[in-house]
């Protein structure tokens, strides 16, 4: 049985619910209460204290980039149509480890931390993180002119692992509509059979 270890209120856990729901995989949440994931019992699962935390039959996984690897390479074609969201291809895959990096980097330290400034009162630097917000959303909007997808003509851990902290950016002062290609990306994911939403997402 798998059971994912949530907080409902992160981008980084909606990653997980996002993809157990469109691989369609039978799971049970443990949403962590204030300052749980500090505690003895929960750091022996991730020593960092940090959700999300996949159990996977006593198969332990950390960090939300991690588990989407493991769930699409252990699960995927097993439901959702065949849809490739690990894909063969080492050129595909070195895009998507990529797109994991910008997911872990400049998104977590751009748009991720302004609404954890906006919305939880981090005390960060607003003006160097607004420009990296900035210059990731103006790469993505760029990318996203000429595809569909962020990697190969069909989605893949690349998009789930980029989507969450782009749709939460209004929470974090970021007007999303100036970047249109974003916007249509967001529908296109929206439409997939199993997308499960999250409150504060960028809404039309």
């Amino acid at each position: 049985m798998i059971t994912l270890y949530n907080m409902p209120l992160s981008g980084n856990c909606h990653k997980v619910r996002l993809m157990l729901s469109f691989l369609a995989l039978p799971h049970r949440t443990v949403d962590l209460a204030s300052g749980e994931q500090h505690s003895p019992d929960y750091l022996q699962r991730n020593p960092f204290g940090q959700a999300p935390v996949l159990d996977d039959d006593g198969l332990i996984i950390r960090d939300s980039q991690a588990i989407l690897v493991y769930l699409a390479k252990r699960y995927s074609g097993e439901s959702y149509s065949g849809e490739q969201w690990w894909p063969g291809d080492a050129y595909q895959l070195a895009q998507i480890a990529a797109w994991l990096s910008t997911a872990a980097n400049e998104i977590a330290n751009g748009p991720a931390l302004l609404r954890a400034h906006h919305k939880f009162g981090r005390d960060i630097d607003i003006s160097k993180t607004r420009q990296t917000a900035d210059k990731v959303l103006g790469i993505i909007d760029r990318h996203l002119r000429s595809s569909d997808w962020l990697v190969g003509d069909s989605v893949s851990i690349a998009d789930i692992a980029v989507y969450p902290y782009l749709a939460l950016a209004p929470e974090g002062g970021i007007d999303i509509g100036a970047y249109p290609n974003i916007v249509d990306w967001f529908h296109r994911i929206r439409v997939l059979p199993g997308y499960v939403p999250m409150p504060g997402m960028w809404q039309a």
